[in-house]
């Protein structure tokens, strides 16, 4: 891997407009106020631009918007989007993986029916269970444990801790970090007959994850009640977030931590969910939609609407009434 580039090379390869120059080989990215003179920066706002003067970047990637003055043997890279540009050179500076000295480790323990495709890679401590299939170019950490009968696809990548119970089905190109739990039961349960305790309702169903799923570390995907739990392609989903039996999530929806949803949820296409955001059993949020965080949603949701508080109403009605409770406060 390389671990220097000129200014230059790294223009080529984001296709900016280079402002100025610098003779310093940059090493890596950083932060604005922790970069050193042989690391590159970014701005993606005028709140920071100010920032630049005092930083020791010898480099800055900024938004085609923002105005700055490179400075002496400093430069700067204009770009569409300094956020996306930045992800491009993250991957440049990329550390490798973990190194697996052998493809499977003598410890795991996989069962005789097993599938396991061409490339695939098995840690320490592993477990793969009866008729479970795993594609071409799967990778399990140590300690991951996959049940019977699951099918997991081509190029997903499953971090030490995580359990993926039976009879669930993954997608290509997913990642699930330390201690994803997919298929785990889900809460369902009822007063008993005599008022005395809790009949434990069985869950039979199965979880299914489309391609290219990314699950934060801690995060639970509870299998279905029948049927199946479902997490569309491209969906992102942050540390410490539930998704509870029987929900539904379309493509390429985000939720960040701590959110939740309740049972039977219904997410359309590209919905927000924001940090510590809660949903309401048997509602559905179509496509398009954002909550924003900490808010509790105990209703549908309208296609691109943007809902805020508790319980959730549409973000500029919320505004009001918290301006209005604000000014009889100060009164």
């Amino acid at each position: 891997m390389k671990t220097s580039y000129t200014v230059k090379e790294l223009n080529t390869i984001l296709k900016g407009k280079l402002i100025g120059n610098t003779s310093q080989l940059i090493e890596g990215p950083e932060q604005l106020k922790k970069a050193k003179s042989n690391q590159i920066t970014f701005i993606g706002s005028t709140k920071y631009t100010k920032l630049w003067a005092e930083s020791k970047a010898c480099a800055v990637i900024i938004n085609d918007n923002l105005t700055l003055d490179p400075g002496d043997n400093r430069a700067i890279i204009k770009v569409k989007n300094a956020d996306l540009a930045m992800a491009k050179i993250l991957e440049l500076f990329n550390p490798p993986s973990p190194v697996f000295e052998e493809d499977i480790h003598p410890t795991a323990v996989i069962h005789d029916t097993a599938k396991i495709g061409v490339g695939c890679k098995i840690g320490a401590h592993c477990y793969v269970g009866k008729d479970v299939v795993l594609g071409n170019s799967v990778v399990l950490y140590p300690n991951v444990c996959v049940y019977d009968e699951t099918i997991i696809g081509d190029n997903t990548v499953v971090w030490s801790g995580t359990v993926i119970r039976e009879r669930c089905i993954i997608g290509n190109h997913c990642i699930f970090h330390t201690n994803v739990s997919i298929g785990a039961d889900g809460f369902g349960y009822r007063p008993s007959d005599d008022g005395r305790g809790l009949v434990k309702i069985p869950q039979i169903g199965n979880v299914i994850i489309g391609h290219y799923v990314e699950i934060g570390a801690n995060s639970c995907v509870d299998r279905a009640k029948f049927s199946s739990t479902i997490i569309g392609d491209g969906c992102k989903i942050d540390n410490l977030v539930q998704i509870a039996h029987n929900s539904v999530m379309g493509r390429s929806c985000i939720m960040a931590g701590h959110s939740g949803l309740a049972g039977s949820v219904t997410l359309g296409d590209g919905v927000i969910i924001g940090g510590s955001a809660s949903i309401k059993d048997h509602t559905t949020i179509h496509s398009g939609a954002t909550v924003g965080a900490g808010s509790g949603v105990v209703g549908d949701v309208e296609a691109g609407k943007t809902v805020l508080g508790y319980p959730a109403q549409d973000s500029r009605e919320m505004l009001k009434q918290w301006v209005a409770v604000r000014r009889l406060v100060k009164k």
